[in-house]
C-alpha cells in the first residue's frame, strides 16, 4: 500500500480516480512479485484420449473447411493452450483421407504415435510417418499429410501457437491445392541425417533445421549408446535432437528431447524457466512436481510447468522412454532461462499428495 504524501487522504482519493479516467495506473499500487503460474501440472490419459480420437474419425473429415482433425491437449489453468508456449493435440488421419496444404507463422512438429503408410510433406519433400519418427514443419513452409495406409494414422503435434499469439504475429494462407507438388521423397533425411556430417558445399544459414525428418531407428541407437557411457542426474539419459548444420535446437522456439528413465532410477530434482510436455512412449514410472507424485504409463501425456520441482522415477524392471517438447530455446534467446537444483533429502522432494485424475 503507497503512503499518503502530502495530501489528504481525499485529495489521494480523487488523484486516483483522476488517473484512472485518464487511462493511467500508478506503477506502486499492487507492487507485489509473488509468481502466479498460468500452468498447473496435469495428466492425459492415453487409455481416455484413445477412444475419443478414433472416435473424431467419425465426427468430422479434413477438408477446407475443418482442415485438421485435431483435439487439443488443454491445461486445466489456461483456455488455450498446454503450457503457456506451446499447444499440443492428437491429430487423426484415416485411410485416403488428406489433411489440405497450409502454411502459417507458428512452427510445429509431429511425433508420430500410431500407424503407418501416411506422409508429410514439407516444402515438397515427402516424409514416410513411422512410430518414433519426429517431423518438423517450420515456421511458414508449406506441409499437408496424406495416409496412404490402410489403418489409422495418430500423431502429437506440437506448436508455439501461444507464444505467436500473445506476440500477435500469426498469420495463415492456404495452398491453391489440397496438395502441394511433391519434388522428392526423403531428402532432407539423406542429406542430413548423419549429424556430424553434412554436404561441403552448403553455407545453411536458414533459422530452422535443414533435417525435417528425424527417424526412430537412429534415435534410439543414439540414445542407447550414451546410456552405455553417460547419464544427467536429473534427467538420466537425455538428448536432444539438433540442428545438424547449427548444433543448436531444431527450431528457435522448441526444442525435442529423447529421454531414456533405466529401471530402478530415481532422478534428483531440479527446477527451470522453461516448460515441457511429455509424451510416455514406452514404459510406466512417475514424476513427482511440487511434492505431488504423477503416475504414468505407455501413451500418456503430461506437462511440467516452468520453475516446478521435478523429478522421474522408474521403479519397473523395463526401460522407460519418454519424448518432450519444451520451450527452452525461447528462454534462452531472451537470457531468461535460469535452473537450480533441490539441495535437500539428497535432492529428493517429500511426495505430500498423489494425483487422480
Amino acid at each position: 500500500m503507497a503512503t499518503i504524501g502530502k495530501v489528504s487522504p481525499e485529495e489521494m482519493q480523487q488523484f486516483y480516480e483522476n488517473s484512472r479516467q485518464a487511462g493511467l495506473t500508478p506503477a506502486w499500487m499492487g507492487r507485489g512479485h509473488d509468481r502466479k503460474p498460468s500452468v498447473e501440472p496435469f495428466v492425459w490419459r492415453w487409455a481416455q484420449a484413445e477412444p475419443l480420437i478414433l472416435r473424431s474419425g467419425e465426427v468430422v473429415t479434413p477438408d477446407r473447411d475443418v482442415e485438421r482433425r485435431v483435439l487439443r491437449l488443454t491445461n486445466p489453468a489456461r483456455e488455450h493452450g498446454t503450457t503457456h508456449t506451446i499447444s499440443a493435440a492428437l491429430q487423426l488421419l484415416l485411410p485416403g483421407e488428406t489433411a489440405p496444404a497450409h502454411r502459417h507463422t507458428p512452427t510445429a512438429i509431429r511425433w508420430v504415435l500410431h500407424g503407418e503408410g501416411a506422409y508429410t510433406t514439407v516444402e515438397g519433400d515427402k516424409c514416410y510417418m513411422e512410430r518414433g519418427d519426429l517431423i518438423l514443419t517450420p515456421s511458414w513452409t508449406w506441409h499437408d499429410h496424406n495416409n496412404e495406409g490402410d489403418g489409422p494414422m495418430i500423431w502429437l503435434d506440437g506448436l508455439d501457437t501461444p507464444l505467436v499469439h500473445n506476440l500477435e504475429a500469426t498469420f495463415y494462407e492456404a495452398f491453391p491445392e489440397d496438395q502441394q507438388p511433391v519434388t522428392s521423397s526423403g531428402q532432407s533425411e539423406k542429406k542430413y541425417a548423419s549429424g556430424a556430417l553434412r554436404p561441403a558445399w552448403e553455407d545453411y544459414k536458414s533459422p530452422y533445421s535443414p533435417l525435417w525428418h528425424y527417424k526412430w531407428e537412429r534415435t534410439y541407437d543414439a540414445l542407447w549408446r550414451l546410456a552405455q557411457t553417460d547419464c544427467s542426474p536429473f534427467d538420466d539419459v537425455a538428448m536432444e535432437f539438433s540442428d545438424p548444420a547449427s548444433g543448436g535446437p531444431v527450431l528457435r522456439t522448441m526444442s525435442c528431447w529423447i529421454q531414456l528413465i533405466r529401471p530402478g532410477v530415481r532422478t534428483r530434482a531440479h527446477r527451470h524457466t522453461s516448460s515441457a510436455v511429455f509424451h510416455v512412449f514406452q514404459g510406466e514410472g512417475y514424476t513427482v512436481i511440487d511434492g505431488q507424485r504423477f503416475d504414468w504409463s505407455t501413451g500418456d501425456f503430461f506437462v511440467v510447468p516452468t520453475w516446478a520441482w521435478h523429478e522421474f522415477a522408474n521403479e519397473s524392471s523395463e526401460e522407460t522412454i519418454l519424448f518432450s517438447i519444451q520451450d527452452i530455446p525461447v528462454m534462452k534467446s531472451l537470457s531468461l532461462y535460469r535452473d537450480e537444483a533441490y539441495e535437500e533429502n539428497s535432492g529428493h522432494q517429500p511426495i505430500t499428495s498423489r494425483f487422480d485424475g
